[in-house]
């Protein structure tokens, strides 16, 4: 479906507004996965139920964990760290943190396992973390092209416990070593540096479980989890649009539930927008996330904005820094690719259609654009059930409250 998004500026006459978005994806998908991982049985309140989570506990039922939903709590069974089958076939459909997870998991299992995808998943390549697995005593037979999904894994009952990962494309890599890690006792070195924030909370919710972990020039993880019951923050990726929002129109939108004392990398985002950001330059490395929020209202800034750090994002859902330049494009702002990120002019966007490339944050955010632009029309915009399946359903209601 195509979403016209209503441009609301200079008809809003309440500037004060309140939304809810869904509990954190990161969080919800980590704390399913150690409590796949825990010794009896965890519930999760407030998970968030988009589609990668869904698919994600699809993955866990297809390798024999019990997990059932009621309302937007998840109750888990947990294996003790040893996964009730020897053999199965988990589809992770275009979830890049369940493909990664699953795959260290069953790596770290003794029995054959084959991971398929969707067709977008086959073009992220997770070489790094294989070659890892394959160095803890994991193989690999690829499918389709060398690297990629699908594979199939032959697994490791005993992996070796020392293990190296290079993680300048993702630090996905050493969380999904170190959450399995910890029910063997696994010590992780690495390279690379990318998104540690996201280590950080994987580290975090780890000893909340019980866990030992320790974090250095190598990091060591032991101790096995103990289930618990476990409250979901609300996710700060989906409330940075509505932050976005409050910058580019003068409105005071909150988001119910969210504190500054969060796990979540992203909070950095909405700091820069409480602070009133109006160009210059902005590393967003430690929350890339954000680089097309940014992108997408960086045209009403008074000064050029710098986005860089985000060379990786070239590699996630789409090429994010093409769609970036396509849609600056298309709306007539001045923007410039440069090595490691994008360079954009103040501008006045003119009405354009905005090619989504299959990326739900590419929708979500250049409808923020749309708010204070004529003529701004999402294509695809069902994307978004990715990570926040009513997201334009929230801005419609947030639209007439800030209009009525």
């Amino acid at each position: 479906m195509d979403y016209a998004v209503p441009c609301i500026r200079g008809r809003i006459k309440n500037r004060a507004a309140g939304v809810s978005v869904p509990g954190s994806k990161s969080l919800t998908a980590r704390a399913l996965f150690i409590s796949a991982l825990a010794e009896g049985t965890s519930v999760l309140h407030g998970a968030g139920l988009s589609d990668d989570c869904l698919t994600f506990i699809n993955c866990l039922q297809s390798l024999g964990i019990a997990v059932s939903v009621s309302g937007t709590d998840v109750t888990v069974e947990g294996c003790g760290g040893k996964l009730p089958v020897s053999s199965a076939e988990v589809y992770v459909g275009s979830a890049g943190t369940a493909a990664r997870f699953i795959t260290a998991l069953v790596a770290f299992s003794g029995g054959t396992f084959t991971v398929r995808a969707s067709e977008q998943m086959t073009r992220r390549p997770v070489g790094p973390l294989l070659s890892a697995l394959a160095g803890a005593g994991a193989r690999f037979d690829f499918l389709g092209e060398q690297g990629c999904f699908p594979f199939v894994v032959h697994g490791t009952a005993s992996p070796k416990r020392c293990i190296s990962v290079d993680i300048g494309s993702s630090s996905q890599y050493l969380s999904a070593l170190l959450m399995v890690g910890a029910c063997r006792g696994t010590e992780v070195s690495v390279s690379g540096s990318h998104g540690m924030k996201y280590v950080d909370m994987t580290v975090k919710m780890m000893r909340d479980f019980g866990a030992e972990v320790t974090c250095g020039d190598s990091f060591v993880a032991g101790g096995g989890y103990r289930a618990r019951e476990y409250a979901i923050e609300p996710d700060i990726s989906a409330a940075c649009y509505f932050y976005a929002a409050n910058r580019v129109l003068g409105t005071d939108i909150r988001v119910r539930g969210v504190q500054n004392a969060t796990l979540q990398g992203d909070m950095r985002f909405i700091e820069l927008m409480r602070g009133g950001f109006d160009g210059g330059r902005a590393d967003m490395s430690a929350f890339s996330d954000q680089a097309l929020t940014m992108a997408a209202i960086a045209p009403y800034f008074s000064k050029p904005t710098h986005i860089c750090g985000i060379s990786h994002i070239r590699g996630q859902e789409c090429d994010r820094i093409n769609a970036i330049k396509v849609n600056l494009d298309a709306l007539g702002v001045p923007c410039t690719v440069t090595e490691d990120g994008v360079t954009i002019s103040p501008a006045a966007p003119r009405p354009a259609r905005i090619r989504t490339f299959g990326d739900h944050r590419v929708a979500m955010s250049f409808a923020v654009t749309g708010l204070r632009c004529e003529g701004v029309v999402i294509e695809h915009a069902e994307v978004c059930s990715k990570t926040f399946p009513d997201y334009f359903g929230v801005l419609g209601g947030l639209v007439a409250e800030l209009t009525k």
